[in-house]
C-alpha cells in the first residue's frame, strides 16, 4: 500500500502537529502513482509472530528500516522473528528521491543503543542480524564507531549470531570504514541502489565511484569478508546499464548482489518508471551468476535484507563448493 500523506509521528516542539517526514520534497510536484501488478502485491501484517516482534522492537526503544522504509515484506520477516534494526536513529541526513526515511537534523546517538540491539537479538534467538542505520553526515566519523560498538555488543550477548551490516557510504569520512571492517562484521553491505546515470536525480548526496571503491576497499582490508550490493530497477535504467553495473560490482569483487522492484512510497518521491516482470528478473539472476557471483537475490519483492540469514548460508557454501573446485 503507498502511502500518500508524508506525515509522521506529532512534532516534538508542536504535539498538536504531525512532523513531515521530507520537507524537502514538500515543493516537489506530485508524480503518478502507479497500480501495482499482481506479482507485488503483499497481505498486510497481523500475525502472532508479527505482533511478538512489535513488541521486543518497541521494549528496546529500537528503530526498525522495516518499519522506516515501509519494506513490503515485513509481515513476512516479522513473523518468523526477522528484522534489521536501523542504528543511529530514525533521522537521516540524506534526502535520496527514492528513500521514505525522516529527512532531517538527526538527533544525538543513544548511548544505550548497542546493549539493546544486543538484547533484541538475544530475546529473537537470531542465528542471523541485519545492522543497517541511516546517513549520519554530521557526525565527524560518520557513525563508525558507533556500528562497531553495536558489533561488539551482539557478539558479546549472542556469539553465535552472525552479523551482516548495511552501511551508509562514509563519504569524506577518513578512517571510518576501516574501523567497521575491523570489528568484523561477517557480510559487510553497501548498496549502490541504481546505476550511475540516474544518481544526480536519485541518490544526489552519493557518489556512485565512491560507494564502488568503497566495497573494493573493504576486500583490500579483509579479503575473507563477504561483501554484498543491492540495487532497485524501474528507476527508469537500461537494461544494458544494470548489466554493466553488475560488471562494476565483479570488479571490485563483491560476492552478493540483490535487484529489487522500486516501490513509490509517496507521490512527491520518484515515480516508478516500470514495473519490471518476473520472467526480467531471472534474467537478471542468470546473467549475474555467469558474471561470477556467488549468490544472486532477484525478484520483484527482493531488498537487502530479506531471507538474509538463508542466504547467508548458501553464499558460504557457494564459496566452499568454489574453492574446492578451484582445487
Amino acid at each position: 500500500m503507498v502511502t500518500i500523506l508524508d506525515v509522521t509521528k506529532p512534532d516534538p516542539i508542536r504535539p498538536d502537529t504531525k512532523r513531515v517526514r521530507h520537507p524537502e520534497k514538500q515543493k516537489r510536484p506530485d508524480t503518478e502513482v502507479k497500480r501495482k501488478p499482481d506479482w507485488i502485491r503483499v497481505r498486510a501484517p497481523n500475525s502472532k509472530g508479527y505482533q511478538e516482534t512489535r513488541s521486543i522492537v518497541k521494549t528496546n526503544n529500537l528503530v526498525t528500516v522495516c518499519e522506516e522504509a515501509g519494506c513490503p515484506n515485513i509481515g513476512e520477516c516479522w513473523d518468523k522473528k526477522h528484522a534489521t534494526f536501523m542504528i543511529m536513529g530514525e533521522i537521516c541526513t540524506r534526502a535520496c528521491a527514492f528513500c521514505n526515511v525522516i529527512t532531517g537534523l538527526p538527533n544525538a546517538l543513544d548511548p544505550n543503543e548497542p546493549d539493546n540491539v544486543a538484547r533484541a537479538v538475544r530475546e529473537m534467538g537470531l542465528n542471523h542480524v541485519v545492522i543497517t542505520s541511516v546517513d549520519r553526515d554530521d557526525l565527524t566519523d560518520g557513525g563508525a564507531e558507533h556500528f562497531e560498538r553495536v558489533i561488539q555488543a551482539v557478539r558479546a550477548a549472542s556469539p553465535a549470531t552472525t552479523i551482516e551490516i548495511l552501511t551508509p557510504d562514509f563519504l569524506r569520512k577518513p578512517g571510518a570504514l576501516e574501523r567497521v571492517v575491523a570489528a568484523k562484521p561477517d557480510v559487510f553491505n553497501h548498496n549502490l541502489e541504481t546505476v550511475p546515470g540516474n544518481y544526480l536525480t536519485v541518490r544526489p548526496g552519493a557518489r556512485y565511484f565512491h560507494s564502488l571503491r568503497l566495497l573494493q576497499r573493504v576486500k583490500e582490508l579483509d579479503p575473507t569478508m563477504f561483501t554484498k550490493s543491492g540495487i532497485m530497477v524501474g528507476l527508469g535504467e537500461e537494461r544494458n546499464e544494470v548489466l554493466q553495473l553488475m560488471d562494476d560490482l565483479r570488479t571490485a569483487d563483491v560476492d552478493f548482489i540483490t535487484i529489487g522492484q522500486y516501490l513509490q512510497p509517496t507521490r512527491k518521491h520518484h515515480e516508478v518508471m516500470s514495473f519490471v516482470t518476473p520472467e526480467e528478473f531471472k534474467s537478471y539472476e542468470t546473467i549475474a551468476y555467469t558474471k561470477g557471483f556467488l549468490m544472486v537475490s532477484s525478484s520483484p519483492l527482493t531488498r537487502s535484507s530479506h531471507h538474509a540469514g538463508d542466504d547467508f548460508a548458501r553464499l558460504k557454501a557457494n564459496r566452499e563448493k568454489k574453492l574446492l573446485a578451484a582445487g
